[in-house]
C-alpha cells in the first residue's frame, strides 16, 4: 500500500487491506488494556480480515520512523437524527510511548479529509467518561460530546434469539 505522506516527516499513514488483520486485532488489545476492558476483545484475525476485505471496516496504521505506533478502526455510517452520513471510528490509538507528538492529531485530520472526500458530514466516535486526556484532546479538535445517549448491543446468540422470534412474511408489492 502506499505511503501518505503527513506535514511531519518522520510519519507518515497507510491504509489497511485484510492481510492485516493481525496488527488490526493486536492495536485492539493494546486500546482494550488501556480502557481496562482487555476481556471485552474478543475480535479475531480472520474476523477482521473478512471486515476488512468487504469494506465494511476499515483501518489506517500511523508510522512513526518506521515503527507502527497508532491506528484507527472505522466504518461508514449514518444517522436518522441528522440525515447525515459519516464515519464512527470504533478504535483510535496510539502507543503511549510516542504520545504529545501531535501524531494522534494528524490522525484525525487525516480522517476528517477522508471523511469528507467520501461525502461524509461527520466523524463520530465513543471515548469512556474517565479518559479526560482523551477527553481533552477531542475537545481541542472541536468534538463536543453527546451525553444522553448509551450504547446498547446485542450479542450473537441474543440476535439470533431476536431474530427468530420474529414470524413476519415478505410478500411481493401487488400481491
Amino acid at each position: 500500500m502506499p505511503k501518505i505522506l503527513s506535514q511531519n516527516p518522520k510519519f507518515y499513514l497507510q491504509i489497511a487491506n485484510h492481510n492485516d488483520a493481525t496488527l488490526v486485532v493486536s492495536f485492539m488489545k493494546k486500546l482494550g488494556a488501556f480502557q481496562k476492558m482487555a476481556d471485552k476483545i474478543t475480535a479475531t484475525p480472520k474476523r477482521i480480515g473478512r471486515l476488512l476485505e468487504s469494506k465494511q471496516g476499515e483501518a489506517v496504521f500511523g508510522i512513526y520512523e518506521g515503527k507502527v505506533v497508532g491506528f484507527a478502526y472505522f466504518h461508514q455510517k449514518s444517522s436518522a437524527f441528522t440525515g447525515r452520513s459519516g464515519l464512527y471510528i470504533d478504535g483510535f490509538f496510539i502507543d503511549s510511548t510516542i504520545r504529545d507528538k501531535g501524531l494522534g492529531n494528524i490522525m484525525m485530520q487525516f480522517l476528517s479529509k477522508h471523511a469528507l472526500e467520501r461525502g461524509c458530514e461527520m466523524l463520530e466516535w465513543a471515548c469512556l467518561d474517565w479518559n479526560t486526556p482523551a477527553i481533552a484532546f477531542y475537545q481541542r479538535l472541536g468534538a463536543y460530546c453527546i451525553n444522553d445517549m448509551h450504547i446498547y448491543r446485542l450479542s450473537p446468540d441474543d440476535l439470533a434469539v431476536n431474530a427468530m422470534l420474529f414470524n413476519g412474511i415478505t410478500k411481493a408489492e401487488g400481491t
